[in-house]
């Protein structure tokens, strides 16, 4: 493996495992950040919602500064950045400083996501691009397991501050790495009238994901309020506009070889839809175990642990099944294990069950993580990996929100959380509907075939 792949893929993975560590560490270090900072419960949810939103808005448009000014230059300057505002955070004097440097980590955040798989794109041929995102999928699994654990060991001994201050060195090396071993990049738009940047989409797109993930966010806490509505309405508002928008306009923000294709727009739905049963089911576990079956926090957490594990160890099988069964088996095969796990959950009421529900859980979402990822980034034209990535992300950042906000609101109008989980299933089984229209194996080896043209060849 050359130096610039090497390079690619381990900015791609540790990068990865950076964003993910830091939300699930702020997340134990929360209620001593309030108590040490005299902050409000709605200022200190503040340091997650601003940060989310910022991400959120603005992963499409960075996609489209990487596929125009090189995915590793972004990389560099939003890993670097990321790090840097971090440790402005571990040294800030009030809750208002965390919140705005959160929301400024988010933008800098917004810029690394994105790259860590338009990196992949342009370092790998299309038909390697399983395994390495099998890795960075594996990788996420590992840091959203181990962050409750290091960030509990953190803020014991060191103190909040300390949680921020983790995430300085590994960004420092990432981003001198990525500056220093430069690949050709082969992909971007000619010097010679490149395309212009569509900063009107980029601010209708924005207004549209801020809108729907302030509103989404909101829904757990505070029901469908009227400010609720107003926000799901203006995020519909801003969609029209932005449609109407790229379609008239000669460089959109969205280019049609992305959003065009079926089997990108199946996969970004595959990846929603999952996400949303996924991590919409965790949040009823969490309350199910505790509040029904009686479990304490540790045992919750012992009773997820086979979910984590088999998210872990199953993204490199994902990746082997991807290769030998085409997208379209794997994921349907993943998308099932998913459902059984949510209904196994439904009526699980021993550790034993559980444990089985949550088992299918992880090895049902990691599959489906690398399987739809690896279909977005491998279908989409390698001059709009980035966008591609973008897409991606914002799936993975939209889906969370939207199964959360639809258990809460069923909660609210059902005789309890669990009652939730089988409408959680439901979307999953939607997710099986957009399965059918992805590629099967020869239709990902002629897919493969044209890509690795129009890539330049195979590197040994």
């Amino acid at each position: 493996m050359s130096a610039h792949r090497r390079v690619a893929l381990a900015s791609s993975v540790i990068g990865a495992v950076v964003v993910a560590l830091d939300g699930t560490v702020l997340t134990i270090a929360q209620p001593t950040l309030q108590q040490d900072l005299h902050a409000s419960f709605a200022e200190v949810q503040w340091t997650s919602t601003g940060y989310l939103i910022a991400v959120a808005s603005l992963l499409v448009f960075a996609g489209r500064l990487g596929d125009r000014y090189g995915h590793q230059r972004l990389f560099a300057i939003g890993v670097l950045g990321f790090g840097a505002v971090s440790a402005g955070i571990g040294v800030a004097s009030g809750v208002g400083w965390v919140i705005g440097l959160r929301v400024v980590q988010g933008v800098f955040g917004a810029l690394l996501q994105p790259a860590t798989l338009g990196m992949l794109r342009a370092a790998f041929p299309p038909d390697r691009l399983g395994m390495p995102i099998a890795w960075r999928t594996s990788a996420i699994g590992v840091a959203a397991a181990a962050g409750p654990l290091v960030g509990g060991v953190l803020v014991t001994h060191l103190g909040w501050r300390s949680v921020f201050f983790l995430n300085v060195v590994p960004a420092l090396v990432l981003g001198v790495l990525a500056l220093v071993v430069r690949a050709p990049d082969r992909h971007r738009a000619p010097e010679a009238g490149p395309a212009r940047l569509d900063l009107p989409g980029a601010a209708l797109l924005a207004l549209a994901l801020a809108c729907l993930v302030y509103t989404l966010v909101g829904v757990p806490e505070l029901g469908w309020s009227a400010s609720a509505v107003l926000g799901l309405l203006t995020a519909a508002c801003a969609g029209f506009l932005l449609v109407r928008h790229e379609r008239r306009t000669a460089d959109p923000l969205l280019p049609p070889d992305v959003l065009g294709s079926a089997v990108v727009r199946a996969a970004l739905g595959i990846l929603v839809a999952a996400s949303a049963a996924m991590f919409g089911t965790l949040f009823v576990a969490s309350y199910v175990l505790q509040d029904e079956l009686g479990m304490d926090p540790l045992r919750t957490s012992l009773a997820a642990l086979p979910g984590g594990a088999a998210m872990v160890l199953g993204a490199p099988v994902a990746a082997v099944l991807l290769r030998r069964y085409g997208a379209r088996r794997t994921t349907v095969a993943a998308l099932a294990l998913l459902v059984l796990g949510v209904l196994v959950l439904f009526r699980a009421s021993g550790a034993g069950a559980v444990g089985g529900g949550f088992l299918l859980l992880g090895a049902g979402f990691g599959t489906v993580m690398v399987t739809a990822t690896a279909v977005v980034v491998r279908h989409a034209a390698a001059e709009s990996a980035g966008v591609a990535g973008g897409l991606q992300q914002t799936a993975m950042n939209v889906g969370p929100v939207l199964g959360v906000a639809t258990a809460a609101t069923l909660a609210a109008v059902t005789d309890g959380l669990r009652t939730a989980l089988p409408v959680l299933a439901g979307i999953a089984v939607v997710g099986l509907l957009g399965a059918l229209k992805l590629p099967n194996l020869g239709d990902r080896r002629a897919t493969a075939a044209r890509s690795l043209r129009h890539h330049g060849g195979s590197e040994a």
